[in-house]
């Protein structure tokens, strides 16, 4: 292989490289690809590339979703989330979108979260909500957005929600990825099995201060 062309290819792998990583989902590559039903919903959600059906037996139905008329069940912390994907819309399926309802009770709060492969814009239905999202220099961009207004969380970035009135507060959030991802960050650090000691030394609390936390995130990971 001659130099000119190692550096070609170099040139043109970097170029794709690049050019990949820059978008958050794959071009689709056809109109549309409606997931075949013979494939359950528990198969679907456990497939990175959802196989077609034959698009001469798609329908109207496939691009309409009714699902978000009203708030989902609330946690104990006031909070609901309907989240939206292709396994229960077809239609979003390879169009680098998905999409969720939240409804916050008065004071409840959507706590920090990261998308890792999207970036989230976020609309207000209903009510106020004290809104935002942590850069990587750790500086916070907050403030109160109200009905009608919108605010962006930058893919990858801590961001969180809490509702400052005294009526329910209803948000709709629209991602640029069909599987956006979502790490809750107390769960991520106090439910997922990290080691205890690590814990202890990393927030400086005791280790009765860190079985506290770890109950509250996931009781399995008690020691």
């Amino acid at each position: 292989m001659s130099l000119k062309l190692a550096l070609l290819l170099v040139i043109f792998s970097l170029y794709h490289h690049a050019h990949t990583t820059s978008a958050s989902d794959p071009d689709p590559i056809q109109d549309f690809c409606i997931p075949n039903p013979k494939f359950g919903i528990t198969e679907l959600a456990h497939l990175t590339i959802l196989p077609c059906k034959n698009s001469s037996e798609a329908t109207a139905d496939d691009f309409v979703f009714s699902g978000l008329k009203s708030a989902g069940n609330f946690s104990e912390t006031g909070l609901a989330t309907i989240p939206v994907n292709p396994v229960i819309f077809p239609g979003l399926n390879t169009l680098g979108m998905s999409f969720v309802r939240a409804d916050l009770k008065p004071d409840a709060v959507n706590p920090p979260h990261f998308h890792p492969r999207a970036t989230e814009i976020s609309y207000v239905v209903q009510g106020s909500v004290y809104a935002g999202f942590v850069d990587s220099s750790n500086r916070v961009f907050a403030r109160v957005i109200e009905q009608g207004e919108v605010m962006v969380f930058p893919r990858g970035l801590a961001h969180f929600q809490m509702n400052l009135g005294d009526k329910p507060a209803t948000v709709f959030g629209s991602f640029n990825s069909q599987n956006p991802g979502s790490q809750k960050i107390p769960s991520a650090i106090f439910g997922s099995g990290i080691d205890a000691k690590l814990l202890e030394k990393a927030f400086g609390l005791s280790p009765k201060q860190i079985g506290t936390m770890r109950r509250k995130f996931d009781p399995k990971t008690v020691r």
